[in-house]
């Protein structure tokens, strides 16, 4: 990602990455909801490719701040936000982004527990505690069974990617990790994952359980028992992704150790 000036004084993003297939879904997305006046950083050029690489240009979007906490009060205020956005995205037809961020990439098949990451893969498994691949396997287990339609969703909704200015969120980032999954299993991970404002943390239960109430009244409509169930699974094993990418890379156990504390209560809701 890289800053310019341009000659008539505007400032732009250009963001190149490496074109797995889904940066031309990610990009049209945004740039849609932009045109609705979503808080997002608005695509002034469709996606190009430069060698192997996927490469386009956007406003620059400064301001507003990044804010802490994982309190039921913080969690309504996201909930608001990620409802608004999933309501928005909900109108909005592109090609499915696949393959799906790794981190709600439970779908996979042939690669065990965990999608195939070649870096992750290469990497000494034996670091990776075992109450962490328990809590995968058991979550990944009820999502297979679901058996929901898939919609377009943000599935890196923390705090690390919103900005605010005061009680009104000013900015949406991260629109490269768009995935196709249920409804209910992107609300679910959002819900474990809102208060991530460094390395992935883990909102407690009671957080999330008041995040997942209040998504539901925003967008008017009720979970079924099924779904409920779906969402916890989904922020369980998004949360045991997460570990044990810390685990094998020697990053912060704070993840794992929060997992380690509500997965009982966690996998019981999501009858998993």
């Amino acid at each position: 990602m890289f800053g310019l000036r341009l000659a008539g004084g505007r400032d732009v993003v250009v963001k190149a990455r490496a074109d797995d297939g889904r940066a031309a879904s990610c990009v049209a997305a945004q740039a849609r909801l932009a045109e609705r006046a979503f808080p997002c950083p608005r695509p002034l050029t469709p996606v190009a490719g430069v060698g192997a690489l996927a490469v386009h240009a956007e406003e620059y979007r400064p301001g507003g701040e990044v804010l802490h906490g994982d309190s039921p009060d913080m969690a309504v205020r996201c909930a608001e936000v990620f409802a608004r956005l999933m309501a928005e995205l909900a109108g909005v037809t592109v090609a499915p982004p696949l393959p799906n961020p790794p981190w709600v990439r439970w779908e996979e098949t042939g690669a065990g527990t965990w999608p195939a990451i070649d870096f992750l893969d290469r990497l000494d498994q034996s670091v990776v505690p075992r109450h962490i691949v328990e809590a995968a396997e058991r979550a990944r287990g009820r999502l297979l069974a679901g058996g929901l339609p898939c919609v377009l969703g943000h599935a890196d909704f923390e705090a690390q990617n919103l900005r605010w200015r005061g009680r009104q969120v000013w900015a949406v980032h991260d629109w490269d990790s768009l995935a196709w999954q249920p409804e209910a299993a992107l609300v679910g991970a959002a819900s474990g994952s809102f208060a991530s404002a460094g390395p992935p943390a883990l909102a407690p239960i009671e957080s999330s359980e008041v995040f997942l109430a209040a998504y539901q009244g925003f967008r008017g409509r009720w979970f079924t028992p099924s779904e409920l169930e779906i969402a916890w699974a989904a922020g369980v094993w998004m949360a045991a992704y997460n570990a044990r990418e810390m685990a094998l890379c020697g990053g912060s156990p704070a993840g794992g150790d929060a997992l380690r504390a509500q997965a009982a209560g966690r996998l019981r809701r999501a009858n998993a």
